[in-house]
């Protein structure tokens, strides 16, 4: 690390411990170069460094100050009995689809990472050219279920790092993690079978579960600690749910790391009741902590826990290569895959096989980590200098979507509409759960270089809720 970015670490560690509270004046840049023996240079650098991360602020003539901080999310209430058509939240994600293909907005909606900090494009180039240069064949065969030998042994071996033990020959290669819990949903439920969700989750699983013909069930969610046990075990009894999806870790849109005794008791209760858990692991390597959370799956002893993820968020999203290690289903998701999409590209596993192999994955990983952590930071600060009193802001313990609650009143369909007009997209909160006490929520992804366009959008999203909630309170 550069000795700024040090500086700005411990800075950053003492404001989070508390050390530094929100409001207080931190050293001016000389005063701080003086104590810690180094450049001026080097100060001023780790403190635009803590200004992008939205964690200290200069004041004119004054000097530079700790953030005030964003209160946290609060429990939700238990939902409501007032559920939107999923028709209309079909049409609303196909609206936002369209204009984000268009391409002329700030999209600030779709978790996709755009541009060359989050991809080692260059580094994988060279790893599939060196491929198609001496390897024969691959272009001209079929990786049949279940896929690249080369790519399950690391998946394998990396699944050691959050807990588990898996077998290279138990794992499926898929085209994405969309496929995968497609597949784990139809080979563990039957159609019209209750399938429990957490709420809000997300959005994509509603008409992927109705496509499928399961019945949805959404399950109250706790912003820090996910789904509520408790609620599930009653509805499994009640409902007799065939299945549960989870996203545990860098949640979907909450962010929360599900804590690992809630992991436990879940597989624990997957096993006393004989319902399948699918593991949405998407994020599970992007955890901030020191120690990352084992995966449910380290939890499972009789196989009802399947696990899936894929390396569109952190590798190469054009691949759509993703995998499932399906516990007891694992015939049954091979020959569904067969039938479904046959295969997947050879050189495109075997490219991400080697790649995951050689160890430049662990160093993107700690880059990307790193990044989202400071990306956080830096659009939490805007949303206080921009969005209306009394908003509150998720803080996630990995991955890089934000969920952003703002006063009660709040309309952010109404929101989705005005922004739009101004070429910001946005995500209500209605799209990641059928629930309207969601209405007043919105979904941040924050995957993209934090330039100006994109903290000016952030700020007038706050400014155009600012003005529908003073509309509000003016016609009472």
């Amino acid at each position: 690390m550069y000795i700024y970015e040090t500086l700005a670490d411990e800075l950053a560690h003492s404001i989070a411990g508390g050390q530094l509270l929100p409001g207080i004046r931190i050293p001016s840049v000389r005063e701080y170069a003086a104590q810690r023996g180094v450049s001026i240079n080097s100060v001023k650098a780790a403190y635009r460094l803590l200004e992008d991360r939205g964690l200290i602020v200069a004041r004119p003539q004054s000097g530079y100050y700790v953030c005030e901080s964003l209160p946290g999310l609060l429990s939700r209430p238990p939902e409501s009995e007032e559920l939107m058509p999923l028709s209309g939240l079909s049409r609303l994600l196909s609206l936002i689809l369209e204009r984000q293909q268009q391409g002329n907005c700030t999209d600030l909606a779709l978790a996709c990472p755009q541009g060359g900090a989050f991809y080692p494009a260059e580094r994988l180039q060279k790893v599939a050219v060196r491929l198609m240069r001496t390897t024969a064949g691959r272009q001209t065969s079929y990786a049949m279920p279940p896929g690249s030998a080369l790519l399950r042994a690391q998946v394998a071996r990396r699944g050691l790092q959050l807990g588990m033990y898996l077998s290279a020959d138990d794992i499926l290669i898929t085209h994405g993690a969309m496929e995968a819990l497609s597949l784990a949903i139809r080979a563990s439920t039957q159609p019209g079978d209750a399938v429990a969700v957490e709420s809000p989750t997300f959005y994509n699983l509603y008409p992927m579960l109705q496509d499928l013909g399961r019945r949805i069930v959404n399950v109250p969610t706790h912003p820090q600690q996910g789904m509520c046990l408790d609620s599930l075990e009653s509805l499994v009894i009640r409902d007799r749910i065939a299945a549960v999806i989870t996203i545990p870790s860098g949640h979907n849109p909450l962010g929360f790391v599900m804590p690992a005794e809630n992991r436990q008791r879940l597989a624990t209760l997957a096993a006393r009741y004989e319902f399948a858990v699918v593991e949405d692991a998407m994020y599970a390597e992007l955890q901030f902590g020191d120690r990352p959370v084992p995966n449910i799956k380290a939890f499972d002893k009789d196989g009802w826990v399947m696990v899936c993820a894929s390396y569109t968020k952190t590798i190469a999203p054009d691949f759509r290569i993703g995998w499932l290690e399906a516990g007891r289903f694992r015939d049954v998701v091979r020959q569904m895959k067969f039938t479904s999409s046959v295969a997947e590209s050879v050189l495109l596993s075997d490219t991400l096989g080697i790649f995951l192999q050689n160890g430049s994955y662990d160093l993107h990983l700690r880059h990307l980590r790193k990044l989202y952590d400071r990306q956080i930071d830096g659009v939490r600060a805007c949303i206080a200098v921009g969005f209306p009193e009394g908003t509150r802001v998720s803080r996630p313990g990995a991955g890089f979507i934000l969920w952003v609650e703002l006063p009660d009143g709040t309309d952010t369909l109404a929101l989705f509409h005005a922004a739009l007009d101004e070429n910001i997209l946005c995500m209500p909160g209605l799209l990641c759960s059928q629930d309207r006490a969601f209405s007043n929520c919105l979904r941040l992804a924050v995957c993209f270089e934090l330039t100006e366009e994109y903290r000016a959008a952030i700020i007038r999203l706050g400014a155009l809720a600012r003005m529908q909630l003073m509309s509000l309170h003016e016609s009472i």
